[in-house]
Order: C-alpha cells, then sequence, then structure tokens
C-alpha cells in the first residue's frame, strides 16, 4: 500500500533577474538566487580607483563618435597614459547598454579591442580585458557572441602569471557561457574544459573562487549532460572539486560553495556517478555535513546555508545510486553521526531559513528509505518528536516529515513498537485534519503501517475520535480507497 519514496533533486535553472554582484561578496541577492534554484546570475567584477568611484562620477552614455573617439586614442595615442585613459572611459561607457549596442555595432571596434587585449603592454591589456568584462555582463546574446573573437585569448592568459588578470578573465567566461550557446560552441573545442582543470592547482582563493563560478556556468548548460560534462568527468577536476569541500583549515567558504554547486550540477546530469562515489564523494560531503553541523552551533552566520544546501542535494541525489551499496556508500557517513548533524541543520533551517527544511527532509528520506541502521539511528537519539515539531511549518515540510516517518514504520514491528506510544497517534489526528490531500493521504499511510505492525494502536485511535477524523475525507476522489481500507482495518480490530 504505501512506497518509499526516493528521487533526485534535480536543478531548476528560472528567469533570475542578473545583477551586478562583487565576486567576493556573497549579496543577498545570490543568497535569494541561490536559495530558488535561479542560478544563473551574472558576476561584475569592478575594482575602480577611489577618484573613479567616489560619488558624483557617473559613467556617461557614449555616442558612436565618442566610441571611435576612445578607439582611436588607444589605438594610436603617443602616450601609454593617454591609450590607457581612453580606455578607462570607454570601460566606464560600457556600463550602460546603450553604449555596448553602439560599441558592437560600430565597424571593426571589437577588433580593435582584441589587438588592445592581446598588445604586449600590460596596463592596456588588463583595460582592455575590463571592457570585454563590461560587455560579459550584458544580458543580451548579440552581446555576448559578438566578443567571440576574444575568447581564444581569454583562455589562454588563464595560464599567466597574474591572479588578477586570470581571474578577470574567468568571470568574464562564467558570464560569456551563460548567455549563450555559439559561445559554449566555440570554446569546447578551444579547449575550455583542460584549460579550467589547470586553473585548479592556482593557490589564489579569488582564482579559484572565479574558476567555480566559470565552472559552475558551463555545467548549466542544456547541452551539458552529453557534451561537457563526460569531458569534466575525463579531468582531474572531480578529485579537486572534492578536495576543495574537505573540512580542515584550508576550507575557504566561498570557494567551497561554488564547487558545492559544481558537484551538484554533475550529479545531477547523472553521466557517471559511480564515479564520483569511487573517488569518495559520499566520504567527503559527509564530513562537510558534520562540519557544517558544528558551525551552525558556534556562529550566527546566515550565509552557511550558501554551502548547506547544494551539500544536502549532493548527499540526497548520491544516495539514490546502486552503486551507494556495492561500495559501502551507507557505511561512509557513519550513521549516528550523520543524523545527528542533520538534525542540528534541520533545526538551524527551522529558526533562520525554514525554506531549507525540505532539502535537509530529503536527505533524511534517501537515508532512511533502504537502511534499517538510519532508522535506527533516528529512534535511538530521540529525534521523532523533533522531527513532529516541523509539521506546521508548511504542508511540503508535512508531507516528507511524514514520508520520513513511513520510512521507519515500514521497517516492521520492532521499529513501529518504538514510535509507540508517544505524540505520534495525537499528531496524526492532528494532520487528518489538513485541507491537503498529500499530507492527508501520507497520514493514511503512516496509519496503515502502524495498525499492521502495532495491532493496540487500533484501538486508541477510535478512542480519540480517529473514525470521525477519516468521514471528512471519504468523498475525497484521491483518498476515498484508502480511507475506505484503513476504516475497515480499524473496525475489524
Amino acid at each position: 500500500m504505501w512506497s518509499r519514496r526516493r528521487g533526485h533533486l534535480r536543478p531548476t535553472v528560472c528567469g533570475v533577474e542578473t545583477s551586478g554582484l562583487e565576486p567576493r561578496d556573497l549579496g543577498s541577492a545570490l543568497r535569494k538566487a541561490r536559495r530558488e534554484q535561479q542560478l544563473v546570475s551574472k558576476r561584475l567584477l569592478r575594482e575602480d580607483a577611489p577618484e573613479e568611484a567616489g560619488e558624483g562620477c557617473v559613467a556617461a552614455i557614449l555616442g558612436e563618435a565618442e566610441v571611435q573617439q576612445f578607439l582611436r586614442q588607444a589605438q594610436r595615442g603617443t602616450e601609454e597614459k593617454e591609450r590607457e585613459g581612453a580606455l578607462v572611459s570607454l570601460r566606464r561607457g560600457l556600463q550602460h547598454p546603450e553604449t555596448q549596442q553602439t560599441f558592437i555595432q560600430l565597424e571593426g571596434s571589437m577588433r580593435t579591442l582584441v589587438g588592445l587585449l592581446t598588445s604586449n603592454q600590460a596596463l592596456l591589456q588588463l583595460e582592455a580585458a575590463r571592457c570585454l568584462h563590461e560587455l560579459s555582463h550584458s544580458e543580451q546574446s548579440t552581446i555576448a557572441e559578438a566578443c567571440l573573437p576574444a575568447t581564444s585569448y581569454l583562455l589562454t592568459y588563464l595560464s599567466g602569471h597574474s591572479s588578477d588578470f586570470i581571474e578577470l578573465c574567468l568571470y568574464t567566461l562564467g558570464n560569456l557561457i551563460v548567455e549563450s550557446e555559439a559561445v559554449r560552441r566555440q570554446l569546447l573545442p578551444q579547449g575550455i574544459v583542460p584549460a579550467l582543470a589547470a586553473c585548479i592547482q592556482s593557490p589564489h582563493v579569488a582564482v579559484l573562487e572565479a574558476l567555480g563560478y566559470a565552472l559552475s556556468q558551463l555545467l548549466q548548460a542544456k547541452e551539458a549532460p552529453e557534451k561537457i560534462i563526460p569531458s569534466i568527468l575525463a579531468s582531474t577536476l572531480p578529485q579537486h572539486m572534492l578536495q576543495m569541500l574537505q573540512p580542515g583549515p584550508k576550507l575557504n567558504p566561498g570557494v567551497a560553495v561554488e564547487f558545492a554547486w559544481c558537484l551538484h550540477y554533475i550529479i545531477c546530469s547523472q553521466v557517471s556517478n559511480p564515479l564520483l562515489i569511487g573517488h569518495g564523494a559520499l566520504s567527503t560531503l559527509g564530513l562537510l555535513l558534520l562540519d557544517l553541523a558544528g558551525a551552525v552551533q558556534r556562529t550566527e552566520d546566515a550565509g552557511l546555508e550558501l554551502l548547506a544546501c547544494p551539500v544536502l542535494r549532493c548527499l540526497s541525489n548520491l544516495l539514490t545510486e546502486a552503486a551507494v551499496e556495492t561500495v559501502g556508500g551507507q557505511m561512509q557517513l557513519r550513521d549516528e553521526r550523520v543524523v545527528a548533524a542533520l538534525f542540528i541543520l534541520l533545526q538551524f533551517f527551522f529558526q533562520k531559513q525554514p525554506s531549507l527544511l525540505p532539502e535537509g527532509l530529503w536527505l533524511l528520506n534517501n537515508l532512511t528509505a533502504n537502511s534499517p541502521s538510519f532508522c535506527t539511528s533516528l529512534l535511538s537519539l530521540d529525534l521523532i518528536e523533533p522531527l513532529l515539531q516541523l509539521l506546521p511549518v508548511s504542508n511540503v515540510v508535512s508531507v516528507m516529515v511524514l514520508t520520513v516517518l513511513c520510512n521507519v514504520a515500514e521497517k516492521g514491528p520492532a521499529y513501529c513498537q518504538r514510535l509507540w506510544p508517544g505524540p505520534l497517534l495525537p499528531t496524526l489526528l492532528h494532520t487528518l485534519a489538513f485541507s491537503d490531500t498529500e499530507v492527508v493521504g501520507q497520514s493514511l499511510e503512516l496509519l496503515h503501517l502502524l495498525f499492521l505492525y502495532q495491532p493496540e494502536a487500533v484501538q486508541v485511535f477510535l478512542q480519540q475520535s480517529g473514525l470521525q477524523a477519516l468521514e471528512r475525507h471519504q468523498e475525497e476522489a484521491q483518498l476515498q480507497d484508502r480511507v475506505y481500507a484503513l476504516r475497515q482495518t480499524a473496525l475489524q480490530g
């Protein structure tokens, strides 16, 4: 009658409003986008000098003549400072969509900019790259495609010596990748995967965070499972990504967030999850979960959910793989410690970020679905009552809580005996009064298991007006068969 629910949380790429975010600033806009699965958001790296960024210094929209003038000065000026100043003025103007359109429509403009990007003068190169970065932040795919002549050079410069320049190139490539399939189609044969794999050896945190961003944008492409992820799995990137997620003093939260999302996209593709499990992904993520639980007990930092969310999703989805059983994946997670850590996070979400409760409950569902040992941990740690306290949060949370309890009850009489007596039956009588059909349906499933394995629950159910609670739903088409069957069981009991 009851069937266990195990499944995948897949990334849903919605139409998030792109907004300029400093790469090291995990601001509220990115938090919201990450939490709501609206994960395509561009990054804007601006490091203007103080005199440029002062109040009242508003970049002007440039007309065709002004764009031509600045390009001419940058290309042919007699003094390097004059040439650099012209590119700075152009870059400021390119902050406006109107100037961006003017620029790409002007014949020879991109050729000139690429020429400056490939010059042998470092300051001109840097300013030309910053101009390209402003263009890459556009929401128009036509502007991203206008930057195609520059992509091979941006890839080449990833092997350079300046960490600031590499960081800028990575964010620019990441912005271009997400906007246009034509850009991705060109970057793949140009060797973007090997270039990114080389960057992961960088000792610079800012470069690693930018790399994680660019890689995550590439992995979200609709063609990623067929054309991108196999190449990534064949490289050294997966092992290095897992290293970036290992708890310890070297763990950097910003870098870990980016690579956790990268791992999530790879796992959701289901291209080769047994490979990741073989590399120790379950063990690494399980240890990181324990570390996160410890962190939420030590700090009030609300940014922790940015890392917790992809870690929970990765674990949830990996647990649905058949390979988990063959490599002892359940053992890698160290039953009681993982369950205890998960409940610490659930309490944190309950107080600070209720929208993330389904993420934790989905993992708890997948842990308990086929594992008596995890169900035993849930009971031995006295976590049933804390679980029931989550029911009022939302109908979605209620269904998931009830599903986890069904996982426990389904294991048989010994498990139902430990669920009974207690607050479970009064709680079920309460959830039967809900208007949500799925909540009521899952309550009926749990009652059926309880009656099956703990017959004395029937009499208490009848004494507490259980039949009246059932009768409220006997006319509902989706529920009437289950209501009838449960009513007959109660009366026969």
